[in-house]
């Protein structure tokens, strides 16, 4: 297995260190040379406070695991953990890295289960059935939902169910249908089930920009545990209740539930039924959201630059669901004088030891070298 390990001291002295070497990066596709003109640029303009907070996680193992007959990885964005025995689900997009996503035409598995110590390959499945995976999830049971974000004449835009050895149980939407009917998905983005087995989808990834595509949504839909459609709530928008991409979803203990409305670099917060009880905006501009057993919050920010949130680094943002505030921080991959803002993932998932995994996208995939990081908790 490959594996690149960086052991970080602390996020300050790591951004400092790394900005002030990146005049001297090779450049992209050269091979790294072992004399380098660590010749000082300017400051950083970037005083996002987390810079400040402390990396529980410092120890960074890149490229974590391999995927089997040397497939190299494509992008990815969902990663979870097993509830039964603690181990990593993720998915690869079939060796694809855009937005078309590879696994229309590559029919190979895209999901694995990974040993969470050794990372070996425990189960792997889904081949033919996907377009571009986008959101995982592991429920109480073992079994693996994943979403499918884009489509093609005969598959996508749908939630699919599959037990833990890969039989499918049941699916929500049309195959190859994007629409926002009841019953119908429109790029669905994540996907989670509520202890009474009710099933709850973040749909619409197209409606960040300023001019969203025609026919773009922004929403939740609940769904009975055997995939009857109950409700449904948001619009594209700016206002409570209202989404620019809900990208991923988490559950507190308290059941409520977490959307990273990315879009609107904020994190909105509702009961089951669609209210809004809160909204957060100290964890930035999120793509994936998790909540360990602790209720501390985990929020991956992988698009912050210049163009759409100035002034906020990338990375991985942790906190606790009572309130909005961080206490610490996960920094990015890769920061440099051009790029000050970092690369890191989409998704993210924490252990039950505490170690980190972050789920690398289209944005990160060459700048991690792999699909899947893990940050490994100090002590461990």
């Amino acid at each position: 297995m490959s594996k690149r390990i960086v052991s970080r001291i602390s996020t300050p002295v790591l951004f400092a260190g790394l900005l002030w070497a990146a005049g001297c990066a090779p450049e992209e596709g050269a091979e790294e040379s072992a004399e380098v003109d660590a010749t000082p640029i300017e400051p950083s303009p970037i005083q996002d406070p987390a810079l400040d907070l402390p990396n529980p996680n410092p120890t960074v193992m890149a490229d974590w695991v391999d995927l089997p007959d040397g497939r190299e990885w494509g992008s990815t964005a969902g990663v979870d953990i097993d509830p039964i025995d603690g181990h990593i689900w993720a998915y690869d997009r079939c060796g694809g890295v855009g937005l078309a996503g590879g696994c229309a035409e590559n029919l190979v598995d895209p999901i694995f289960k990974f040993h969470r110590e050794t990372g070996e390959i425990l189960a792997s499945f889904g081949a033919g059935l996907f377009v571009l995976p986008h959101g995982i999830h592991v429920d109480a049971d073992g079994n693996v939902w994943v979403t499918d974000s884009q489509g093609t004449e005969d598959k996508g835009h749908q939630v699919i169910k599959f037990s833990p050895e890969g039989e499918v149980l049941l699916a929500l939407g049309q195959p190859g249908v994007r629409g926002s009917e009841p019953g119908l998905l429109n790029e669905p983005c994540d996907v989670i089930t509520a202890p009474n087995g009710d099933i709850f989808v973040s749909d619409g990834h197209s409606g960040q920009g300023g001019n969203p595509p025609e026919g773009s949504t922004g929403r939740i839909i609940k769904f009975s545990p055997e995939g009857e459609y109950i409700m449904e709530w948001g619009i594209i928008g700016d206002e409570p209740g209202e989404f620019r991409t809900p990208h991923g979803i988490a559950f507190d203990s308290q059941g409520r539930l977490f959307v990273a409305d990315r879009g609107n670099h904020r994190i909105q917060i509702f009961d089951q039924d669609g209210n809004h009880l809160d909204t957060y905006h100290a964890f930035s501009r999120i793509s994936g959201l998790f909540i360990d057993r602790d209720d501390n919050l985990y929020a991956i920010d992988s698009e912050s630059n210049p163009n759409n949130h100035e002034g906020w680094v990338t990375g991985i943002r942790i906190g606790h669901v009572s309130e909005d505030r961080l206490t610490g921080f996960i920094p990015p991959h890769s920061l440099s004088a051009d790029w000050p803002q970092g690369f890191a993932g989409e998704g993210v998932a924490v252990d039950w030891d505490g170690n980190v995994y972050a789920a690398e996208g289209p944005i990160s995939l060459r700048a991690a070298g792999g699909g899947l990081t893990k940050y490994v908790r100090s002590g461990n």
